[in-house]
């Protein structure tokens, strides 16, 4: 289990959407599978109402077999999902409505091909980067494994859209429980600066904004790479908080990004309202920087004395980080639907003991999270086991 987000701290598929904006991806498997098995009520838009996510009510493709639930893969699972499937789109929407068209593009550049250029590093760079990171009491990992391995797919456009939300244990793991959590996390911000427009009658830049909320987590595909047993990856810490926060960091200084952007998405994990706080995302911009070989008070991240945010304080940062709260009801989400699973799979999937610690159980969670997400199974429980073993028979069929 990760630890908890306050001391660990806290996309890639074809839609009919992606295709209108020019943006597919190459043709293959990949992309065969989304545009085949996507249901009709997830390709629909209504354009009326542009901001929606529109999945209340979506339905899924409808109860499979055990056998057919052990044999999908990751991908399979989220190319199944309309709810999946309808937040990729409206994540889409969102990026075409940033008006700053260089954000836009770094955007739709990042959404179309997740790969991170990180990965790219060689090993004379690796090496020094991790003597610096090591010096700097950033990372206690050794030199071969303080970054996450290459996946074997890195080089095939390496899929976003399927990829969990978080470490195994905590918020959206599942396939494609990132673009539920991206998706939830910008609508929230998204309303904050509506909000602060129609209370104090003032904007905020709402494009930085929402853009260092679309990018917040475009490491995640990368660090919680799924595992054979269809489990993830383990998170390392680095400069003490989920790698995959310094690491998305990273990735936008390495693509030039706007030094705005990156300061507002380093605020996702705290908030730079008081000195210890503020000590925490400076380090974290210090060790990004180091990764990416940059000069941290050059690019404009931190101001001349290094040691704080640019000054005076932009407040896209902590609306950012205001925007970044969906984990605080999803993390016991699945920590509490979880054992119940596992009770329904023993009496109504007839797993043994060995089956729940490895891929079936792993397989079946995958699937039923997949399809109706942690946050509905746990609004199930309130009601009752049964309605649990409800929603998890409307998914797969009980053995």
């Amino acid at each position: 289990m990760d630890l908890e987000k306050r001391d660990f701290l806290k996309i890639s598929a074809i839609t009919a959407s992606a295709a209108a904006a020019n943006l597919l991806l190459p043709r293959g498997a990949f992309a065969a599978v989304f545009d085949s098995a996507m249901p009709a009520s997830a390709q629909a838009a209504d354009e009326s109402r542009p901001r929606s996510v529109q999945t209340a009510a979506a339905p899924f493709s409808g109860a499979i077999g055990m056998d057919a639930c052990q044999s999908l893969d990751y991908n399979e699972m989220a190319a199944r999902s309309p709810m999946i499937q309808a937040s990729w789109q409206y994540l889409r929407r969102e990026a075409e409505r940033i008006e700053d068209r260089t954000l836009r593009a770094l955007i739709n550049d990042i959404y179309g091909n997740s790969s991170p250029r990180l990965a790219n590093l060689d090993s004379g760079s690796r090496k020094l980067v991790w003597e610096q990171l090591n010096a700097a009491g950033y990372t206690k990992q050794d030199r071969n494994n303080f970054l996450p391995p290459v996946p074997p797919d890195m080089n095939d456009r390496y899929p976003c859209v399927a990829a969990p939300g978080s470490g195994y244990g905590s918020h959206h793991a599942y396939p494609g429980g990132l673009i539920t959590h991206v998706a939830a996390n910008v609508m929230i911000t998204s309303a904050i600066v509506d909000t602060y427009k129609e209370v104090y009658g003032y904007d905020v830049n709402r494009d930085i904004a929402v853009a260092a909320q679309l990018l917040h987590d475009l490491h995640k595909p990368y660090v919680f790479q799924w595992l054979d047993d269809a489990s993830s990856r383990v998170e390392q810490p680095l400069a003490g908080t989920g790698e995959h926060h310094v690491l998305s960091l990273a990735e936008l200084i390495v693509r030039q990004a706007p030094a705005e952007l990156i300061v507002a998405q380093a605020c996702a994990h705290t908030h730079p309202g008081n000195e210890t706080e503020e000590n925490q995302v400076v380090n974290w911009l210090k060790a990004a920087a180091i990764i990416a070989g940059a000069d941290p008070v050059r690019y404009g991240l931190l101001d001349a004395s290094g040691k704080t945010l640019p000054l005076p304080r932009r407040q896209e940062g902590f609306i950012c980080h205001l925007g970044d709260h969906d984990f605080v009801l999803s993390v016991p989400a699945v920590q509490w639907t979880l054992p119940v699973m596992r009770e329904i799979a023993k009496r109504d999937y007839k797993l043994s003991d060995n089956d729940l610690r490895g891929k079936p159980f792993n397989s079946l969670r995958n699937m039923v999270y997949s399809q109706v997400s942690a946050m509905r199974l746990e609004h199930a429980y309130v009601g009752g086991r049964e309605r649990v073993r409800a929603l998890m028979h409307s998914v797969v069929r009980p053995v």
